[in-house]
């Protein structure tokens, strides 16, 4: 027998520890392919698809147009060779102007077995008539629209059944992380009940759709008539309805937008129970912190959100809140950024009373505030009209001609009664200012937190300013209107 070199002899201790590594690759290998496996995705989806598919539903819409108004014939002379023509043009376009009809299609789904159906606000906007078809081809009309609100762009809808449907329920888009597995379900080019899959590609996109966007994105085809219908996670629960997609030609390029169920089951459960949405309300208007604000006010770094305006009587002034504060903290929730602000309130319950803490003159403040309901009625819209400059005695700040407040300035520039401060009667070409979009009309109410009343005040506050080492000034702008602004103005430039 060949002898085996003394190196090569396994003992029994040494087999016992092959068979342990041994043991450790096989799992080590099987956790890998589970991982692979994960990796490609779900193996399947069906037998969660087939539960869920019930529960959706492809909402069809007609709208009556109004015909186009008679077309006046133009006055043609007498006689004219066109005379003829013109009349018999005419006279067709009129008589074509009837009332037209006009179909949309779109998804939902159905959160209630008796019942109640949430889809898209845009969906059913200005619709006369709304009907629902389900997936074994029941069609319903829709009884009544229970609630509807365009800013979340949501909408909950009642039909009749015969007999009890198939509902799904809301679950925590919250939890939901990006690269999870998510379904869409809907009626994509009105084909009917369609499903596909992919990942949540990011959270908390804001796409400028509204003040409230919060999105949801995902790469799961979505597509013209998937609008309204719900996006799943792998519980088979709504994480988020579908609203919107961006494409250059109309479909998919897998960047799509969910509201996520988080706004959504709070939109449809004041839908269901007051017909609208009643939002929390603070009576500010608000601003970026931008760099250059966040150093001319000494705060270590661009947070928060600034209040530029408060409403008389609003429960922010109730609460003592200042214009030239800075909200960074709204009932225990910190406010990173100007956006965030406005969503944390209108999430506050009606009435409620909470802790606000505020940034003024480099020190905290803490404040209580008694949350009001918004009414959206009373939001308006300004603008300015640039007006030409007058002559009169000023003095030049920071690229920007002064001059005191006067009754000719006020009726040359349509300012306000109201408005107290100083006027901008002059702005130098590409100055500092300029690129700020300040306009000849705008009227200095503050310097760093400072009320003015004269050119020279400014002055004065502004080279103190330079001489402690600041390298902006922040100023209070109104319009004519009386809109409020906060401008940091560079003292170099």
């Amino acid at each position: 027998m060949k002898a085996v070199p003394a190196s090569r002899t396994l003992t029994g201790s040494r087999v016992k520890q092959n068979i342990v590594l041994l043991t450790t690759t096989c799992l080590v290998v099987l956790v890998l392919w589970a991982h692979a496996g994960q990796a490609k995705g779900p193996n399947s989806v069906a037998d969660i698809a087939e539960k869920l598919q019930d529960a959706v539903v492809n909402i069809s819409t007609t709208q009556t147009l109004k015909g186009i108004d008679s077309v006046p014939l133009p006055n043609i002379p007498k006689g004219s060779p066109f005379e003829e023509f013109f009349q018999e043009f005419f006279e067709r376009q009129n008589r074509n102007g009837k009332p037209q009809k006009v179909s949309s299609l779109g998804s939902g789904f159905v959160i209630d077995p008796k019942g109640l159906i949430v889809t898209n606000y845009h969906v059913i906007k200005d619709a006369d008539e709304i009907s629902v078809k389900f997936s074994d081809g029941t069609k319903l009309k829709v009884v009544k629209v229970l609630g509807r609100d365009q800013k979340s762009d949501l909408a909950l809808l009642r039909v009749e059944p015969v007999k009890p449907l198939t509902a799904v329920k809301f679950g925590n888009s919250v939890k939901m992380r990006i690269g999870d597995w998510v379904m869409a379900i809907g009626n994509p080019f009105g084909l009917g009940g369609t499903l596909t899959v992919g990942v949540i590609s990011a959270k908390k996109r804001d796409i400028n759709a509204g003040l409230y966007d919060n999105f949801i994105q995902t790469d799961a085809a979505i597509n013209r008539g998937n609008s309204g219908g719900p996006l799943f996670n792998m519980e088979g629960e709504v994480i988020g309805v579908n609203t919107a997609i961006i494409s250059p030609t109309g479909g998919s390029i897998g960047i799509g937008f969910a509201i996520p169920s988080q706004t959504a089951e709070r939109v449809v459960a004041q839908l269901e129970k007051y017909g609208e949405v009643r939002r929390g309300w603070l009576g500010v208007h608000i601003q970026s912190v931008t760099r250059e604000i966040a150093e001319s006010l000494g705060l270590g770094k661009p947070t928060g959100a600034l209040i530029s305006n408060v409403a008389p009587g609003g429960p922010a002034q109730k609460a003592g809140i200042k214009a030239g504060d800075v909200v960074i903290r709204f009932n225990d929730v910190p406010v990173a950024n100007m956006r965030q602000l406005p969503k944390i309130v209108s999430r506050t319950p009606i009435d409620k009373e909470v802790d606000v803490i505020v940034m003024r003159q480099g020190q905290e403040q803490h404040l209580k505030v008694k949350v009001g309901q918004l009414d959206e009625a009373t939001i308006t819209d300004t603008r300015l009209t640039k007006k030409p400059e007058v002559k009169i005695k000023r003095q030049d700040m920071l690229g920007l001609t002064l001059s005191p407040m006067s009754k000719k300035l006020r009726k040359k520039y349509n300012i306000d009664s109201s408005i107290k401060g100083v006027v901008v009667t002059g702005v130098r070409d590409n100055s500092v200012a300029s690129k700020k979009e300040i306009q000849a009309g705008h009227v200095v109410v503050e310097v760093n937190q400072e009320e003015v009343n004269g050119p020279e005040q400014v002055v004065v506050i502004v080279q103190k300013l330079i001489k402690k080492g600041r390298k902006h000034v922040l100023l209070l702008l109104a319009d004519p209107a009386g809109e409020l602004r906060f401008v940091a103005v560079p003292t170099k430039g």
